[in-house]
């Protein structure tokens, strides 16, 4: 039964958190892939010069490949036909932001961004992208897809090490006279046999502005709960002459896409993880409304917690929030495998004066469907309000006449 207590001043009250959506979890029945030509599989077809997207490591459908998409299919027909490849020849990460818009008119539910390689690869070592201006093109992409697909996975590989392709081609005189006749990558390859100190600091330099792409890259998708990079595991990857074309002795061939599948595979989501994470909220009333406090647990670990007010735009929760009176928050936790618990609502409601009902804590389940602290919060609240109402009595025995 309520128990019904009576209210001596106003005090606000918290309506048990309703389960607003099912928990998103196993794999995605849509994936798109953005990035450049490595991702369009350039010089992998008969026809030098050409795309071959049927062998990309990322959406390509070529069994010699095994992309990521057809390891998705092999688990979940639902996908087949639903890969998109949005990459193109040539992108650099100013790019980016177009190419996730077509993956956001696609209704993807994953997504893999591979960008940076022509960044890095320019006509000199003074025209590569400058740090600041790369990062910047990745948080306005970042941006634009999380805004669009809140619910998306996102993958985010590593540029490959261009020296790495120096050290196990240089040597090659085949490969040496391709890029230096066709102009190919000269930020790096520039004078490729040459081990003049010039040359030497050059590759350096050049080496390090990859690195540090690769950090903007592992950094900003940190930032975002839906995101997750390979740290650093395409970059550390060791390929061997065999793993890149010997058209232009740059892109990957065949082999070397199905390198980049295979090691990319196993740094992306673990799709088979179909455990959601649980979120546990506990509100108090506060001067104009409630503070709302949250806190998540997985079976492989948390993410983040991401919640939004009225419908808003969803927020990466790092602190209390408070939720004015007559007003309502959603919220919902991601694991590090981009599990989206079911999300929860809660409503602030105000009741003035008079006799307040408040529901008999023994009635409540320990448990409230995927929030787990339905009990917790009305206790928090109904303490809090005793402990105004119990205030006020001690106010009203002082001022008895003696």
């Amino acid at each position: 039964m309520a128990a019904l207590v009576m209210a001596a001043v106003a005090f606000t009250l918290v309506s048990r958190p309703i389960e607003a959506g099912s928990p998103i979890t196993g794999y995605p029945n849509a994936m798109a892939a953005t990035g450049d030509s490595i991702t369009r599989a350039h010089q992998t077809c008969p026809v030098p010069g050409t795309d071959c997207p049927a062998n990309s490591w990322s959406t390509g459908t070529n069994s010699a490949v095994d992309s990521q998409y057809l390891r998705i299919l092999a688990a979940n027909a639902l996908i087949n036909g639903n890969n998109f490849n949005d990459a193109v020849s040539g992108a650099k990460m100013a790019a980016l932001n177009s190419q996730v818009q077509a993956a956001v008119s696609q209704h993807v539910s994953y997504i893999t961004i591979l960008m940076g390689a022509n960044d890095v690869c320019t006509s000199s070592a003074a025209t590569m992208t400058d740090v600041a201006t790369y990062a910047s093109q990745f948080q306005t992409a970042m941006d634009t897809l999380t805004a669009g697909l809140p619910d998306a996975r996102i993958f985010v590989a590593s540029i490959p090490d261009i020296y790495k392709l120096w050290q196990i081609l240089h040597t090659n005189p085949t490969a040496a006279t391709v890029w230096t006749n066709y102009g190919i990558c000269q930020s790096m390859l520039a004078n490729p046999t040459s081990m003049a100190q010039t040359d030497v600091d050059r590759r350096a330099f050049v080496r390090q502005r990859n690195i540090d792409f690769n950090t903007q890259l592992q950094q900003i998708c940190a930032q975002y709960i839906h995101c997750r990079s390979d740290n650093n595991a395409v970059f550390n990857t060791a390929f061997a002459p065999a793993d890149v074309s010997t058209v232009d002795y740059f892109h990957p061939s065949v082999a070397g896409q199905a390198l980049g599948a295979s090691v990319s595979w196993g740094a992306t989501f673990d799709f088979t993880d179909t455990t959601p994470p649980v979120v546990t909220a506990v509100a108090v009333p506060a001067p104009g409304g409630i503070t709302v406090t949250l806190s998540a647990t997985d079976n492989v670990g948390v993410s983040g917690i991401e919640y939004n007010s009225n419908g808003g735009p969803w927020i990466r929760y790092t602190a209390p929030a408070f939720v004015p009176t007559g007003s309502s928050i959603t919220f919902r936790a991601v694991d590090v495998n981009g599990n989206s618990g079911a999300t929860q609502l809660i409503t602030a409601a105000n009741a003035v004066g008079g006799i307040a009902d408040v529901p008999d804590l023994a009635a409540l389940p320990s448990h409230a469907p995927g929030s787990g602290s339905e009990r917790f919060i009305v206790l928090g609240t109904v303490i809090t309000s005793l402990f105004a109402l119990s205030l006020g009595g001690l106010w009203l025995l002082r001022r008895r006449p003696a």
